[in-house]
């Protein structure tokens, strides 16, 4: 997958925030800050010149555009990619890492290009909810899988199923790859979006993904979690949470309690 990057050099601190919230809400996934630049990621084919010129004209900053040709990001992560815990209760580590004893559960992630390595604060948040959560005997949802971690997570914490979708190809075979990887084979891993999940009466749904994303397939999570089941949710910031109640609370599904790191949150809902 091909990336693009755009370097906004001089950015103040609190319009870094401001400026990171409204180009997520343009397609941009991730964001690297350094004292001197605030650099934004955004896969090359949903990218949006005129969308992204007109979010930096109105906040009068400036910016250059980098190509990111496919390579090997697998190579990549391993030069940066360190273990992660979670709630002392979790270890994720990559295939190249040593084993890690004292732990109820370890995830074995190739990262790769697809999203979801727990470094980045949304997928640390959906791990810590779900460590708090009673998935035990649950059917559980991952929408917007990624590397399946949440899929992988749920299925160590003795779901009754788990049903992993992503659109994006790449994401599903490294879900495939990372599910062999933990001896979680009986995940059904569904290559496409929530209008391709056919059972219904979810226990749990997980979507770690973004707010405009979570605002249009609220009503397919309604429709697909049963009564009483709860909806996990990240990928947005602070400010983002009142417009995802509001929307929730049109779709049958109630605001219960939310965790925040770094501006980014997560909730859980309620049905």
């Amino acid at each position: 997958m091909k990336y693009i990057g755009l370097h906004i050099p001089d950015v103040a601190e609190e319009l870094r925030a401001i400026l990171m919230l409204s180009l997520a809400d343009a397609g941009f996934e991730s964001f690297e800050e350094t004292e001197s630049e605030l650099l934004a990621f955004i896969p090359e084919t949903l990218f949006d010149p005129e969308k992204a010129n007109k979010i930096l004209d109105n906040n009068k900053v400036r910016s250059t555009i980098e190509h990111f040709p496919d390579k090997n990001w697998n190579e990549e992560w391993e030069k940066n990619f360190n273990p992660v815990e979670i709630s002392e209760d979790c270890y994720i580590r990559a295939p190249f890492h040593p084993a890690k004893q004292g732990y109820r559960y370890e995830i074995i992630i190739e990262p790769k290009m697809s999203f979801g390595t727990a470094h980045h604060e949304t997928t640390a948040m959906m791990l810590e909810l779900m460590l708090k959560t009673v998935i035990t005997g649950k059917a559980v949802l991952d929408m917007g899988c990624g590397t399946g971690i949440l899929a992988i997570l749920a299925d160590k914490m003795q779901a009754s199923s788990v049903v992993a979708a992503d659109n994006d190809e790449w994401a599903y075979k490294n879900t495939l790859e990372n599910i062999a990887q933990n001896n979680t084979g009986q995940i059904n891993v569904i290559l496409g979006g929530v209008k391709e999940i056919i059972k219904s009466d979810f226990d749990i749904i997980l979507a770690n993904i973004n707010r405009n994303i979570l605002i249009e397939q609220m009503d397919d999570y309604s429709r697909l979690l049963r009564k009483g089941g709860l909806l996990l949710m990240s990928g947005f910031y602070e400010a983002d949470l009142p417009v995802l109640k509001e929307k929730a609370l049109e779709t049958g599904l109630f605001f219960d309690s939310s965790i925040m790191k770094n501006n980014w949150v997560a909730a859980i809902f309620n049905k």
